[in-house]
């Protein structure tokens, strides 16, 4: 049962957005989570640091689930989701910021490649033809 408004809001937004929007969202969540668990580090907050880097990972496999294997892109992008939990994984089990930082820049990097394919997909498609 949801009681805030906030988690009513939340779920609404979830329920409506886009497939790309989705995507998009859970690279806010993996980002933020990284965040939190590179400052958790730098703090000597294990139990954080453990939490925020796990919930990275569970939010990379959900990336995993989204793709779809019928586009030779997806199974490159397996490989990168791959390699990032081992970054997180190696983050966490040594407590160094620099594999997660890594994975940030990644997260980063891939969020804002989903950012624009969303803009083209919803972008108005013209009718003219320019030759130059």
């Amino acid at each position: 049962m949801i009681n805030s408004p906030l988690q009513k809001y939340q779920q609404s937004s979830v329920q409506t957005a886009s497939r790309g929007q989705l995507i998009i969202m859970l690279y806010d969540g993996a980002i933020r989570f990284t965040r939190q668990g590179i400052a958790a580090i730098e703090e000597s907050n294990i139990q954080a640091t453990n939490h925020n880097l796990q919930r990275t990972q569970t939010i990379i496999h959900e990336l995993v689930a989204c793709l779809d294997m019928k586009y030779p892109i997806a199974q490159n992008l397996v490989l990168v989701y791959e390699y990032m939990l081992r970054r997180l994984i190696e983050a966490n089990i040594k407590k160094k910021k620099e594999p997660a930082e890594e994975v940030l820049s990644y997260l980063l990097e891939l969020k804002e490649a989903w950012v624009q394919a969303a803009k083209s997909s919803t972008a108005p498609q013209s009718h003219e033809t320019t030759y130059g």
